[in-house]
């Protein structure tokens, strides 16, 4: 006799589309027939299965997650205009992602590894990514580099082990890399938990204030239940009884109520500071100096909510250098640049264009752009909205010049935005050609442009008529007559004399 579930606690099965699901068993023809087709339910459940892992993370693919706040209690507005930290006590909402660097997602939480520690605040002005590590530094400072680096960590192409020579070779070739090298064979290469290791931008980033002014900077999350670490024996003992112990602490520590918090800092440094420094301040393998660039406290980092679901949370979020928020910038750091490009476009490899629709990257304010459809997209942010700019649309998003970028001066080069429409002679050459074209063609080329410019609002054509009464006023007045458009003479006057 079968046991029975009280089905009056139990929620209905449903297939994806939300069908109720009346049996599980595969159906066929007869008790000991084959399958059919028309069993969707078991095909829906077979392919679903074959797609249920996505790529792994090149690099940091092993990782655990965790939900939080950070709250301001230093006060940094006179080097940055970034909202999160626009008043002390202020709140803003985050999700963290711990990770090893060099395993696979197999790895074992106890390896001597450097550590990743990638932060997504919420801000009210979009997310911003803090992706950093458990060490202030890092192996190489040519992007060019990095692929290459990684490919000593992972596996032989003929073996299909691990290799100390490729290793050591790549860092042997790599002085710079020493830095980083003395690190993490110290007795700080192995952290206890994630909850006892510090974390750091590592990358130098720019502060602007909300009077353009611009600083360099270094983010330094500093654990605020002390550093602790393992030694080899201790490591080797844990990975024998438990190859996801960092995870377990994690989790079971939030569980408990015991929520581990950082206390978050700065370092500021000026332009003509970073002409003087000793070092170049941009470079990945180098720190600033306590002693001349002091921590500044900015605020409070607690972790007090597990994920409900490691994949939809934890490996599906996706953290990028590139996620940026006004008042919050890159810097020369060649790794850095490299990075703004490689971690986004890692995202749409593994995740798909829309990846940040995803609940746990999709940011807490509101969002409107131009980028639309792809794969899995959900419209809700724009609907029927035009997907285009320039447009003169009612209610369309248009940028505000307040949250402009202050141009840089890196050496005798101005970095900045460009306006492509000024200084421009957009005209001339347009109306040469127009007066190169015979009489008949005249008229058969305002005939086609007047037959569809008749389709677009009339504001639209007015703008259009300007441009052509530019390039030529006798181009200018076919189309308007065409378009049944009476031109004042005194307009057309001043078109033919300007």
């Amino acid at each position: 006799m079968s046991q029975q579930h009280n089905k009056s606690k139990c929620p209905v099965l449903t297939t994806a589309e939300g069908a109720p699901i009346g049996m599980q068993q595969a159906m066929t023809a007869g008790p000991r027939g084959p399958l059919l087709m028309q069993d969707v339910q078991l095909l829906e459940q077979m392919q679903h299965f074959n797609r249920e892992r996505i790529p792994e993370r090149v690099v940091h693919a092993k990782g655990s997650g965790a939900y939080g706040t950070f709250t301001v209690t230093g006060d940094i507005t006179r080097y940055t205009s970034a909202s999160l930290f626009s008043e002390v006590g202020k709140q803003t909402d985050l999700f963290v992602r711990f990770s090893t660097v060099a395993g696979e997602r197999g790895a074992a939480d106890a390896e001597r590894d450097v550590r990743g520690f990638a932060v997504k605040f919420y801000t009210d002005q979009g997310n911003w990514d803090m992706v950093g590590n458990n060490t202030p530094v890092f192996f190489i400072r040519d992007p060019y580099k990095f692929a290459n680096f990684i490919h000593t960590q992972k596996r032989l192409p003929d073996k299909n082990v691990r290799n100390n020579d490729m290793q050591w070779d790549f860092w042997s070739m790599c002085p710079e890399s020493l830095h980083q090298v003395t690190i993490l064979f110290s007795d700080r290469g192995i952290p206890a938990s994630y909850r006892n290791m510090n974390g750091y931008s590592s990358h130098t980033y720019s502060f602007i204030n909300a009077d353009g002014e611009r600083v360099w900077c270094k983010f330094h999350f500093k654990t605020d239940q002390g550093i602790k670490c393992m030694t080899d024996d201790e490591s080797a003992n844990t990975i024998a009884g438990d190859r996801e112990s960092h995870q377990r602490d994690l989790f079971e520590a939030i569980e408990r109520g015991e929520y581990p918090t950082w206390t978050v800092h700065v370092q500021i440094m000026t332009q003509e500071q970073a002409d003087q420094f000793q070092w170049n301040p941009f470079d990945l393998t180098k720190v600033w100096p306590h002693a001349d660039y002091p921590l500044i406290e900015v605020g409070r980092m607690e972790l007090n909510r597990n994920p409900e679901n490691y994949h939809a949370e934890v490996e599906q979020a996706a953290f990028k250098p590139s996620a940026l928020v006004p008042g919050i910038g890159p810097s020369p750091d060649k790794m850095l640049q490299a990075r703004l490009m490689s971690y986004a476009d890692t995202h749409l490899h593994r995740l798909g264009v829309n990846h940040h629709q995803i609940p746990v990257n999709k940011p807490r304010c509101p969002v409107m752009h131009y980028m639309r459809d792809g794969h899995l997209a959900t419209a809700e942010t724009y609907g029927s909205a035009p997907n285009y700019w320039p447009n003169t649309r009612e209610g369309a998003p248009e940028p505000e010049p307040k949250f402009k970028d202050p141009a840089w001066k890196l050496g005798q080069t101005i970095v900045d935005r460009y306006d492509s429409t000024e200084d421009h002679d957009d005209f001339t050459q347009a109306g040469n050609l127009y007066r190169m074209f015979d009489e008949g063609h005249r008229d058969r080329l305002t005939t086609r442009i007047a037959g569809v410019l008749g389709d677009a609002r009339q504001d639209v054509q007015m703008r259009q008529l300007c441009h052509f009464f530019r390039a030529d006023p006798d181009y200018g007045r076919r189309v308007a007559e065409k378009l049944g458009i009476e031109i004042p003479e005194e307009m057309l006057n001043a078109a033919r004399n300007a």
